[in-house]
């Protein structure tokens, strides 16, 4: 076969012997021997939790050298966040395109240091991209300046009741705002969560917590998930999968950080699931039909050669009962339909954008294949392996 892209988009995929009625002035790529696949999208990224651009520049970096050409980002300082999607958009640093977040949650969640973090010279609670809900909020306002940030989508985080998840879920899309949410917010449960509408449902484990005889009130502090309650068939979990098969509820899995967050020293809040029942918890939404998508939450070691993407793709298909076609599909065209852009990119067809990866080897014989890439494509634009500058120790300070 062969690609012909004009500009950033896609203009035909045709059989090879076909390709020379475009060949006039084109520059021919020889992909003889490699397979393309969609560029991959990783739905659940933090650029800017902690501000530092030049580590965030780093990571970008190596996400699309590994063939990631758009992230998702859950939420964090939306004056960064809005800097670099920019930079990312004009191709003034080599980076995935970005989509991102605001943030509601109730005022108790705002003592958090990492909101403090986020919102650096000003009140975490108090600015429009990190914003404290209460019943007395000005949803209409909230959503609007939220919007104003450059956001595409809410992320409703936590200490919220299924009212105000309602409340907001409902005023963002009048607004055209998406949302996402954790699939749990304490007090509000997964039912609640998913029964007010959201877009996107993020950890898995997170699910698990509707088996609970009664939700933890907060977010902090919370007990951790019974999972001897998820040692069988449990027919509260079975509900809440059904009414997200019906809704069309998305849930961005994110077992990588399951794995990641036991080996943090003195996690808060602590880890409140293991992986084994992460990686359960995934298969059954998998089985009963839930659209998955593939985010990561954790950008892994600094010193990794490629995407923590590839590890959240090898545990989905080793661990949660995916093929490696089922995998790229997650990472691809679901992970396109949590951002709001299935009209756009996640898959190769004409008329969408030219987002491509190239690989050596072909992943859909085994998973780690991704690690042959040769090249990305990036809104028609090219880049090749070969010059991928790994990460130094120096961009990476403050993060090791």
């Amino acid at each position: 076969m062969a690609i012909v892209v004009d500009g950033e988009h896609i203009r035909a995929v045709v059989p090879d012997g076909q390709a020379s009625q475009y060949a006039s002035g084109a520059s021919v790529i020889d992909a003889h021997g490699l397979t393309v696949l969609p560029g991959l999208i990783d739905s659940h990224v933090h650029m800017a939790t902690s501000p530092n651009r030049r580590f965030a520049e780093a990571l970008l970096r190596r996400d699309v050298y590994g063939g990631v050409t758009a992230v998702r980002d859950m939420a964090g300082d939306a004056r960064m966040l809005a800097d670099l999607s920019r930079a990312a958009r004009m191709a003034e640093v080599p980076s995935p395109d970005i989509y991102y977040a605001a943030l509601m949650a109730g005022p108790e969640f705002f003592k958090d240091p990492r909101t403090v973090d986020s919102a650096q010279g000003a009140v975490p609670g108090e600015v429009p991209w990190m914003r404290a809900i209460t019943s007395d909020t000005d949803l209409t306002r909230a959503v609007a300046e939220a919007h104003g940030t450059g956001a595409t989508a809410i992320k409703i985080y936590a200490d919220l009741p299924a009212t105000l998840v309602q409340g907001i879920t409902s005023e963002a899309h009048r607004q055209h705002m998406l949302v996402w949410a954790h699939a749990a917010v304490f007090p509000a449960s997964p039912r609640e969560v998913v029964d007010a509408g959201v877009d996107v449902v993020s950890h898995a484990c997170l699910l698990g917590y509707q088996a609970s005889d009664a939700m933890p009130p907060a977010y902090h502090h919370r007990a951790p998930v019974d999972e001897t309650r998820l040692a069988s068939d449990n027919r509260q979990i079975d509900d809440l999968l059904a009414d997200m098969k019906q809704r069309g509820t998305i849930l961005d899995a994110t077992l990588f950080v399951y794995d990641v967050m036991w080996h943090v020293p003195g996690a808060q809040p602590p880890p409140y699931c293991t992986l084994a029942t992460a990686e359960k918890l995934a298969a059954g939404a998998h089985r009963a039909g839930i659209p998955i998508s593939a985010g990561t939450d954790a950008p892994g070691e600094w010193n990794n050669a490629y995407p923590s993407l590839f590890e959240e793709l090898s545990l989905l298909v080793h661990h949660a009962g995916f093929s490696p076609m089922e995998a790229i599909v997650a990472s691809a065209r679901i992970g396109a339909m949590t951002v709001g852009q299935s009209a756009a990119m996640g898959t190769i067809e004409p008329g969408k954008l030219a987002n491509l990866m190239f690989v050596a080897k072909n992943p859909l014989d085994a998973i780690e294949n991704l690690k042959t890439v040769t090249m990305t494509v990036k809104r028609g634009a090219l880049y090749r392996r070969t010059e991928y500058r790994p990460i130094t120790k120096d961009e990476a300070v403050g993060e090791m």
